[in-house]
């Protein structure tokens, strides 16, 4: 057996064990792919990113759940980001790209006007796809009735680095109620069966938030709930921008919140321009240090 060491941040919060837990393995160059996703495994964290040597970009990151590695995950790249900032590791480095499964990605760091590190991420261009699956079998998924979906607004999947399929939910209280049998997702989910499913609201608890969410992962995760996504956050704006708010004249910023119900409270602000080729999305948030701790992995 050898041990591995490992950095837990929280990322999208400003307090210790809210927001989204992350795992970070510096000397990620040391491991094979498959010894990455059996730390992950071990570490149990929704995500735990793996700090590797890149080819052209400033920095190489890798992630992984307890179940598979994934191309791109937002709160782990801003916790990474936010470690190596906050330790000194990029003293002179404010502009910087992450290469990652889902391409070369641009990342800046800066400062609240309380002088907290802020981490703005860019995200992959966004892809929508219709749904067309059973709304039926959709609210049975999430443990609520087919009414609680806002059927006013499209049903789509959405990425901007991973897919999940956005649902639109009518009111805020339906959001304690889900009990989600992920289970069965891949059976609802049809056109895409390895994607999450990441129901979302226009009410909210804070009242400085925009939008609400919650996000349940594919059953190939290795996980049931993730509280509070970098990512899905980016397709929710990218969303309001193309199904909710018409051709933009200005950029868009919401603040969207998630976590709540699992007791987290994370916020992710959400940037929308209209680029020359599509919208282009920017997540932006805070992250801390926890603690550090050991796992075992068998040799």
């Amino acid at each position: 057996m050898k041990t591995v060491k490992v950095y837990h941040y929280d990322a999208f919060c400003n307090e210790p064990n809210k927001g989204n837990p992350a795992g970070l393995v510096l000397n990620g160059d040391d491991f094979s792919e498959q010894e990455m996703q059996e730390i992950a495994y071990a570490v149990g964290f929704n995500e735990t990113s793996f700090l590797v040597t890149a080819a052209r970009d400033d920095v190489g990151l890798k992630f992984f759940t307890p179940g598979k590695e994934m191309n791109l995950w937002g709160h782990a790249t801003v916790a990474t980001v936010y470690a190596l900032k906050s330790r000194g590791w990029l003293p002179d480095k404010n502009h910087l790209t992450i290469e990652t499964k889902a391409g070369s990605l641009p990342v800046h760091v800066s400062s609240s006007s309380a002088g907290a590190i802020q981490i703005t991420m860019q995200q992959a261009q966004p892809q929508f796809q219709a749904f067309n699956g059973s709304k039926e079998g959709l609210a049975q998924a999430l443990g609520v009735g087919e009414e609680a979906i806002d059927e006013t607004l499209p049903l789509v999947y959405g990425s901007t680095g991973n897919w999940t399929l956005l649902v639109p939910i009518k009111k805020l209280a339906t959001f304690q109620q889900m009990t989600p049998q992920p289970s069965s997702f891949p059976k609802v989910l049809t056109e895409r069966p390895e994607a999450s499913i990441h129901p979302f609201c226009l009410e909210t608890y804070g009242a400085d938030a925009h939008m609400h969410g919650r996000h349940f992962s594919s059953p190939h995760a290795g996980t049931i709930e993730d509280p509070v996504t970098g990512t899905a956050s980016a397709v929710m704006g990218a969303y309001y921008a193309n199904y909710m708010a018409g051709p933009l004249v200005e950029d868009l910023h919401l603040l969207i919140e998630q976590g709540q119900e699992m007791g987290k409270d994370g916020r992710v602000l959400v940037s929308v321009a209209d680029g020359e080729e599509g919208y282009e999305i920017t997540i932006t948030g805070e992250a801390l240090f926890v603690k550090e701790f050991e796992v075992a992995l068998e040799e």
